[in-house]
């Protein structure tokens, strides 16, 4: 194991999306911007098909508190929640250990 590896957590954002999606695409890319200003953001992961995933990288919990709680973040939760969500599940997570395969 890499005696340098800090365990970190990642935020796993599931969704599915109602038909009607004016403005979704402009408000990731801001939400994705915004997110890599914050204190205790590692990385973010995303795709898209039938289901949604997103997944976010943070140093620690108070990161993942403090990014649930910023107001712009704040204000596009309760518009996908209204318009563009029809069904989402978040689940945070501890990460122990990664590997990875790169040809």
């Amino acid at each position: 194991m890499d005696k340098n590896f800090k365990p970190y957590y990642a935020v796993i954002f599931t969704s599915t999306q109602r038909e009607t999606l004016e403005g979704y695409n402009e408000m990731a890319e801001k939400m994705e911007a915004l997110a890599k200003t914050q204190s205790g953001f590692l990385a973010m992961d995303s795709a898209r098909n039938d289901v949604g995933i997103t997944v976010s990288y943070w140093d620690n919990l108070e990161a993942i508190k403090n990014w649930k709680q910023q107001n712009d973040h704040l204000q596009a939760q309760l518009k996908g929640q209204k318009d563009w969500y029809s069904w989402y599940n978040v689940r945070i997570c501890k990460v122990e250990r990664e590997y990875e395969f790169s040809i």
